[in-house]
């Protein structure tokens, strides 16, 4: 087999030497350490959104920290509206209608969301099939209208490079 060995208590070492590592590999794999069992599967990218705590009966659980996900969630929406540049991104998005468009887009699913949420609240069955309906029917419908005023406008601008040429 390639390497030889000097002496039968060279190979014993090696040999528990493997074991321990083995056994640190089954640690993981059982997940007897959460945390570090996630942060070796997914190579440190969940270490930032675990925390360790001990409960009442003295346990270690893994606990998600919400302060972390809520502050990168809104991060990331701070970065969609501001596009995360200075003055001059945010007139350039304004300019390009990204920000309206996105404003637009956040105002329609408020209010979209918030009459289906009072119609679910509702005795009268039929507010509430008209909610279900919003919740699902909506975004269907949304998108389609979207498509045809593109369809709409690319063909109104076609239309008049013809009448320009």
């Amino acid at each position: 087999m390639g390497r030889k060995y000097e002496s039968l208590e060279e190979l014993r070492r090696k040999k528990k030497l493997l074991k321990q590592e083995i056994d640190e590999l089954e640690d993981l794999l059982t997940f007897k350490n959460t945390k570090e069992s996630l942060s070796a599967f997914t190579n440190g990218l969940t270490d930032q959104y675990l925390e360790e705590k001990v409960d009442e009966d003295g346990d270690e659980k893994v606990v998600l920290k919400k302060d972390v996900i809520a502050k990168q969630i809104t991060s990331e929406i701070k970065g969609a509206l501001i596009n995360k540049n200075t003055a001059m991104g945010i007139a350039g998005s304004a300019f390009k209608g990204d920000a309206v468009d996105m404003l637009i887009k956040l105002g329609v699913t408020a209010i979209v969301g918030n009459y289906a949420r009072k119609s679910l609240k509702s005795s009268n069955w039929k507010r509430k099939v008209a909610g279900v309906a919003l919740i699902y029917l909506a975004p269907i419908a949304l998108r389609f209208i979207r498509k045809k005023l593109e369809n709409y406008q690319k063909n109104q601008s076609v239309s008049s490079m013809e009448q320009l040429i």
